[in-house]
């Protein structure tokens, strides 16, 4: 008899709400801790959109002030480009090249290095199927293929606004800031993407934004200079 009640109480919690069952108060300390951190992901999730939202903003603002303030802007005056573009041009492509080459050996290397292939016909010929292919090896082709992604839809822009850019007499230090910067943001991008650098990526991803805004807004600027 003793013992039933010692059990019973030691089952029973008792606190300024009243008396309720422990099971309960487990019950209820969990639900208040997954509605909390229910709570805290929200707020970071609301967080990271804000960010998401403003930093393009950002990046061009920085872009203006730098084009204004450190570079000059000069009107609009279309002429055949200069020697200076010429050469920041020059630069550039060589080094953008240098990345493409860079990309395409790592590709093909992470392939040999696990055995994967790029056709179908490949496969075949191998006697092996995509899911035979280890797990490692795909994430790390899947990062080279994103590195390529990342690198091609950047560059598509680059080169339309840098064509006319060179053609309307940017300054000097405009041309060959935002020109070549752009290509060594590149190769930074790279290089941190295949180390798995997550803070180097995006402070690269930021740079080569940087230069495309730097160049974007430069035209806009130069027309109403």
């Amino acid at each position: 008899m003793a013992t039933r009640q010692r059990q019973r109480q030691s089952s029973v919690y008792c606190g300024e709400e009243g008396c309720v069952g422990r099971l309960d108060v487990r019950f209820r300390v969990g639900k208040n801790f997954r509605l909390t951190n229910n709570t805290d992901e929200k707020k970071r999730q609301r967080r990271t959109m804000t960010i998401v939202k403003t930093y393009p903003l950002g990046v061009l603002a920085i872009a203006v002030v730098l084009n204004f303030f450190v570079f000059g802007v000069d009107p609009v005056a279309v002429s055949v480009p200069s020697a200076d573009s010429i050469h920041a041009l020059i630069i550039a492509a060589v080094l953008l090249v240098i990345n493409h080459t860079w990309l395409m050996t790592t590709t093909e290397l992470t392939r040999v290095r696990f055995k994967m292939y790029s056709t179908p016909e490949e496969w075949v010929a191998s006697g092996t199927s995509r899911q035979d292919a280890p797990e490692e090896g795909v994430r790390e082709l899947e990062r080279r293929h994103n590195t390529h992604r990342n690198t091609t839809e950047n560059t598509i822009y680059f080169v339309l606004l840098v064509l006319v850019f060179v053609s309307v007499s940017p300054t000097t230090l405009a041309a060959q800031a935002w020109v070549v910067g752009y290509a060594v943001a590149r190769l930074g991008y790279t290089y941190s993407y295949l180390s798995g650098n997550d803070k180097a990526r995006g402070a690269f991803m930021s740079l080569s934004l940087l230069a495309i805004y730097g160049i974007a807004s430069y035209l806009l600027m130069s027309l109403i200079a």
